[in-house]
């Protein structure tokens, strides 16, 4: 009851200025909602679409299948890379998604021997330079032959025009 009287004084201070001839409340002027509300909204979308389903699967992993446990290997067996590891979880992900230990090692091998081939070729092109600056020669490691194609088109009209102008 009580409170059902204050009602209108309360609405009254909550009034923004209008027209004076106005006895109609105006709706208040505040700033706007709208990105916290979108940011709210993405913020569930993305915790239902993603949090809620691995963490069902995570569940599920580790109530379910749970660890691995140590055991006898048999006879003749060779155990994969990914059966090493403890949680299912982390054996799907490094069967399905990660690279082999052994495909790893062979990238890096040829990472190396790619090094070491612009190591020599950098190492062959200093012993160049300095032998053209010993000699005191010009720059000529860069020489391209000219190619059979181009001296057998010139041969052939040259062979064509001395048949035809005769002896």
């Amino acid at each position: 009851m009580i409170l059902s009287k204050l009602r209108p004084l309360l609405a009254q201070k909550a009034q923004v200025f209008g027209r004076p001839m106005s006895e109609h409340r105006v709706f208040p002027i505040q700033p706007s909602r709208w990105q916290w509300n979108k940011f709210k909204d993405l913020f569930h979308y993305y915790i239902m679409l993603g949090v809620i389903p691995l963490g069902l699967v995570t569940l599920y992993a580790n109530v379910f299948i749970g660890p691995a446990t140590l055991s006898e290997i048999p006879e003749g067996y060779t155990p994969k890379y990914w059966e090493y590891y403890k949680s299912p979880i982390t054996r799907f992900l490094a069967r399905y998604i990660m690279t082999s230990p052994q495909q790893d090692y062979e990238k890096y091998l040829c990472y190396l021997f790619m090094e070491n081939e612009k190591r020599q070729l950098r190492k062959l092109e200093k012993q160049i330079k300095e032998k053209i600056a010993e000699r005191r020669d010009y720059q000529a490691y860069y020489y391209r032959p000219v190619m059979a194609k181009y001296h057998r088109v010139q041969r052939e009209a040259s062979d064509y025009l001395e048949s035809i102008r005769g002896e």
